[in-house]
């Protein structure tokens, strides 16, 4: 299967409904072959809703959605054991966790207790119900929301353990000119939703996601990752540097680069082209830090002054 030609299909199907660059919906496939999650961060109104409908049209999955606010229950995102009165039994109904594309929808007003439900589920595709162990749906991704500008007032900022379980962050930026006339020109008429059809099987993402695993790293491009991770540890703006998590979210996400370019092998530049959003969101900045500059140009600097190493020793 030459999965650059259908990933082109898919990027055409998504872009029915929604007009954004080709590099979004390259991170979004690439987090679905590495069964990780996103945190989109943008103003309201750019559409986030509409994309991840159609990423679940578009994979043949299911969508749910969760609109959290401050009195948003863990259960209310899990689900929990009901009593049915007619049968005198417990039935355990799911929450909108069961689905394959779950939108939270601004995550950063949920109180910290409903946002560490979201842990286990992100982390591990289960959920334990009272003692139960609930194996999720596959594939799963979860698609998070915050607002860059929100009022402090009733908003809980992500702690690091929960940003950490999130294999990209993406900035949203307002479309361009072009891109706005022509999302105009596309509600002139009804959403043309409906009409996405979708272009892969869940059953090929499961399938793409165990291939992924079969793509080499070698020592040349370990030792690239590891030089961006251990500078984000020692920049003078950073209080807290990319974990270990991060450190194989970055191989592993360069690995799915790999794959979708059609090799078994990483090169460095993979590594380069998809290291931003995996690492910018890891990283803590100082007080100090914090009045002169950002998490994500700080991540720019340190990747920039990484020699990207010439590859030797590659597997075909």
């Amino acid at each position: 299967m030459d999965i650059r030609h259908k990933l082109d299909q898919f990027n055409e199907e998504i872009s029915k409904v929604f007009i954004s660059n080709r590099k979004t919906i390259d991170l979004i496939f690439i987090s679905l072959l590495r069964e990780g999650h996103i945190l989109f961060e943008s103003v309201p109104g750019t559409g986030k809703t509409v994309l991840s409908k159609a990423i679940a049209r578009a994979i043949g999955g299911e969508f749910k959605r969760i609109q959290f606010t401050p009195d948003v229950l863990p259960t209310d995102i899990t689900g929990m054991n009901m009593y049915n009165i007619k049968e005198e039994v417990f039935e355990l109904k799911l929450g909108p966790i069961d689905t394959n594309v779950l939108l939270a929808d601004e995550i950063n007003r949920a109180t910290p207790r409903t946002q560490s439900a979201l842990l286990e589920v992100m982390e591990e595709s289960q959920v334990t119900i009272d003692g139960e162990r609930i194996e999720l749906k596959r594939p799963f991704i979860v698609l998070a929301t915050q607002n860059p500008i929100e009022s402090s007032q009733g908003t809980f900022d992500l702690p690091e353990a929960q940003l950490d379980r999130f294999l990209m962050k993406i900035d949203l930026d307002y479309p361009n000119r072009d891109s706005e006339m022509l999302m105009m020109d596309q509600h002139m008429v009804k959403s043309k939703l409906e009409e996405i059809t979708p272009v892969f099987t869940l059953e090929e993402i499961k399938s793409f996601q165990n291939d992924v695993y079969k793509v080499e790293v070698n020592e040349t491009v370990k030792n690239y990752i590891l030089d961006i991770v251990g500078k984000t540890r020692k920049h003078p703006y950073v209080d807290l540097g990319v974990s270990p998590r991060g450190t194989l979210h970055i191989m592993n996400t360069a690995r799915a680069v790999a794959f979708i370019n059609g090799r078994n092998y990483v090169t460095p530049q993979d590594v380069k082209d998809i290291v931003l959003p995996v690492i910018s969101h890891r990283i803590m900045l100082s007080i100090e830090g914090m009045t002169v500059d950002s998490p994500k140009r700080v991540a720019e600097e340190i990747v920039r002054g990484v020699e990207v190493p010439v590859e030797t020793g590659v597997v075909r």
